[in-house]
C-alpha cells in the first residue's frame, strides 16, 4: 500500500494560505489529475472525502 503525503503538503498548504498565488492555483490545477491526489483522497472516509469537496469545490 503506498503511503501518500497528500495531508502535510507544502504545495497544499500555500493553496490554503493563498490560493490565488500561483503555486497555489499551480496546486489546484494538478489534483484534477494526479495519481496520487485520487490515491489519498480515495483512502479517506466518506465524511473527509465530503469535507475536501466542500472546501476545494471538487466534484463528486
Amino acid at each position: 500500500m503506498a503511503t501518500h503525503n497528500c495531508a502535510n503538503c507544502p504545495i497544499r498548504a500555500k493553496y490554503d494560505n493563498n490560493p490565488k498565488s500561483l503555486i497555489g492555483r499551480f496546486w489546484r490545477w494538478h489534483i484534477g489529475f494526479y495519481p496520487g491526489w485520487k490515491g489519498y483522497f480515495n483512502t479517506l472516509s466518506e465524511e473527509e472525502r465530503d469535507a475536501l469537496r466542500v472546501k476545494y469545490n471538487l466534484k463528486k
